[in-house]
């Protein structure tokens, strides 16, 4: 795969690449990559330094943990100092894939990777190339990967290797671009630091499917639940933001409030799903009906959005069933 980015730091996803990229890793230099989800900003979770790094380049508060990625199955116990019965399940259904168990750590992981928590975030992701990385990392001696989205903290996340450049591209060793991103929005979050698991970040798995898999319902994150939660990615009230203030509009207000912004002499770009372009709308996109290419394009849709400079960026809301809780959950905090 060739780029046309003008960033020397994007190189594609070559075998040559990807041993430099392990290579970067293991001397504690930050390296982003593809997941099947969204771009991620790694460093060696072994190496409390290197993961500052990141918080640096993100501009990301100390407090708030960051995921290890891992090569394979065997790696949770490394990380983690019990599998309960419900991890080993979930692991055994959709690992690879886009979800994250929030797990008792270890005792020898850093509180860099932690946020000063007693639980560490694992997943362990499905795409290709991060498979490829993680398992050239292992093999110079790596045991996981510490890595955040890769783009500035609270910023959209970041689903092609220019959208990391856009960012950060002078705060990364080396961008491997393996495309974009399959799924589009962050993986599933889900704690297991207590009897009963705990959904703390919705992502593209189903929940009947989750909850086929446990045997027993999950706990949905409320206000009852939140201070005893462990704190995890994604979880603040504002973020996934674009630039622009953003605002989530029913369909049929949209021509209104367009034309509300027009008179106060404002330009509104406007992200749209079933309706036509308002009439006053200074720039749109136009979005896929269905949650699953809704999601894949979102965060893309939002950039090309704020790119403009608008005023205001309205987004037409989406349905509220269950199949479109975790694109919701992203738009909520989007517009917060």
């Amino acid at each position: 795969m060739t780029t046309d980015s003008p960033y020397s730091c994007i190189a594609p996803a070559s075998d040559a690449t990807l041993e430099r990229a392990a290579s970067l890793l293991r001397t504690g230099e930050l390296v982003a990559f593809p997941t099947e989800t969204v771009y991620g900003l790694g460093a060696d979770a072994s190496n409390p330094a290197a993961v500052a790094k990141i918080f640096a380049a993100k501009g990301r508060p100390a407090d708030h943990p960051v995921i290890v990625h891992v090569a394979a199955v065997e790696d949770f116990a490394f990380w983690a100092r019990d599998l309960p019965a419900a991890a080993q399940k979930l692991i055994a259904r959709f690992c690879p894939g886009p979800l994250t168990l929030i797990l008792p750590r270890a005792a020898h992981v850093s509180d860099a990777v932690t946020g000063g928590q007693n639980s560490v975030g694992i997943r362990m992701p499905s795409h290709p190339v991060a498979r490829r990385l993680l398992q050239a990392f292992a093999a110079q001696g790596g045991r996981g990967v510490a890595a955040p989205s890769a783009n500035c903290f609270g910023h959209v996340s970041p689903t092609t290797a220019q959208h990391v450049a856009d960012d950060l591209h002078d705060r990364v060793a080396l961008i491997v671009d393996g495309g974009s991103c399959e799924h589009g929005i962050e993986s599933t979050i889900i704690a297991l630091t207590n009897e009963t698991p705990l959904l703390l970040r919705p992502g593209s798995l189903s929940l009947a499917a989750l909850e086929a898999t446990l045997g027993i319902p999950l706990q949905r994150l409320d206000r009852e639940r939140a201070d005893a939660a462990p704190r995890a990615s994604g979880t603040l009230a504002s973020h996934y933001a674009p630039r622009t203030p953003a605002e989530l509009v029913s369909a049929n207000a949209l021509d209104a409030v367009c034309l509300r912004y027009h008179h106060e002499g404002k330009r509104a770009a406007v992200l749209l799903r079933t309706v036509s372009s308002p009439e006053h709308a200074a720039h749109t996109f136009v979005a896929p009906i269905d949650v699953h290419g809704y999601a894949r394009l979102l965060y893309a849709a939002l950039r090309a959005l704020d790119a403009h400079g608008d005023d205001v960026l309205l987004i037409e809301d989406v349905p509220t069933t269950v199949e479109w809780m975790a694109v919701r959950d992203r738009l909520l905090r989007a517009t917060h």
